[in-house]
């Protein structure tokens, strides 16, 4: 059998709304690999808040990070390749947050940074202090994020929320018009801006070419906006039922939402 590739985003696809792993969706990638498919993960989030998913899913290949500003090798602990926001682009956005009064996170190197603790930072920092210390991500608050910008060696990207889901969409276009960076809406009330030019399409290319493969030899699982890049391309695009209309109409197949085991029955059906 042609090995071939299964593109995973992580929320609201591979996780449950309690940000669990379906023992089903577990047991059914569990057998693609043993008939020569490799699981990749490719998630918005950063590689230190995927710890306990890569480990049960027991991967050997790296991780697709920030919507594909960098892959990441957890085994060698090491980027393998990057475009990370320039440190001028990150002051540029902690500037524009500041004047518009909007927080969230800033994703760096090892860490996601946040100046003050709201819903979206108390929310997963909640989640973090149910993990074993070992594989809780770092969550550190800094008295000035453009203080850390220009301190860190990179900045992945700004994820914000805002109870006024308006004011954020008025705000996503706006960096993106005024900065020309790249807004993504990973979450229906989360934006999240990057350097321009990275998609989970695109990182993800990247890697399936450097393994002699094309993507018509993947098999694409998202839910949200972000997924869109990668369903598009992908030999096969899987969206959730829980997805959008507008993110399914960009898929090729429209499976059951991330509560049942629908990402199981579909390899079962059609991969294995």
């Amino acid at each position: 059998m042609t090995s071939r590739v299964i593109a995973l985003d992580l929320d609201g696809t591979l996780l449950t709304p309690q940000k669990t792993l379906l023992p089903a969706s577990l047991e059914a990638l569990a057998r693609a690999r043993e008939a020569g498919y490799q699981p990749i993960i490719v998630t918005g989030r950063h590689h230190v808040a995927i710890h306990p998913f890569y480990q049960a899913l027991a991967l050997d290949t790296p991780a697709i990070c920030c919507n594909g500003t960098y892959l990441y090798d957890y085994h060698a602990k090491k980027v393998l390749e990057s475009n990370p926001l320039p440190a001028e682009s990150a002051l540029d956005v902690i500037a524009l947050l500041e004047e518009h009064q909007i927080h969230g996170l800033m994703y760096v190197d090892d860490a996601m940074l946040y100046e003050r603790p709201t819903g979206h930072v108390i929310r997963t920092q909640n989640w973090a202090q149910s993990l074993p210390a070992e594989q809780r991500p770092v969550f550190t608050q800094v008295a000035s994020l453009a203080q850390a910008a220009q301190d860190a060696d990179a900045v992945w990207k700004f994820a914000l929320t805002d109870e006024d889901i308006p004011k954020l969409q008025a705000f996503g276009k706006h960096v993106e018009t005024r900065l020309g960076l790249e807004c993504e809406w990973s979450w229906h009330d989360q934006v999240d801006v990057a350097q321009r030019g990275n998609s989970k399409g695109y990182r993800l290319k990247r890697w399936v070419e450097s393994q002699g493969l094309t993507m018509q030899d993947v098999v694409a699982f998202g839910d949200n906006y972000n997924d869109i890049s990668m369903l598009e391309t992908a030999g096969i695009g899987v969206a959730m039922g829980n997805a959008d209309d507008a993110v399914k109409a960009r898929a090729s197949v429209v499976i059951g939402d991330n509560t049942t085991d629908s990402i199981a029955e579909f390899i079962y059906r059609q991969l294995l």
